[in-house]
């Protein structure tokens, strides 16, 4: 996984489909489900950190945008 959209598509093929309208909010809702994923064993170690990584890359990204608009 390298990007946002792979790790939507990740999450699909286990039929959990995110989408509030806040992309911030969109990015924690995919951060617990994969760490929920993990917990449950489903998804490998390697997957979860790459994936969480990404996530929390991008929602440091969103909040420095909101910000600046501010």
């Amino acid at each position: 996984m390298k990007t946002i959209y792979e790790i939507q598509q990740f999450l699909k093929s286990y039929g959990s489909i995110i989408y509030i309208g806040d992309r911030v909010a969109d990015l924690q809702l995919m951060e617990a489900e994969l760490k929920d994923m993990y917990q449950s064993q489903l998804i490998e170690t390697k997957d979860y950190e790459t994936a969480l990584l990404i996530l929390r890359h991008e929602i440091q990204l969103e909040k420095e945008k909101k910000s600046k608009q501010s």
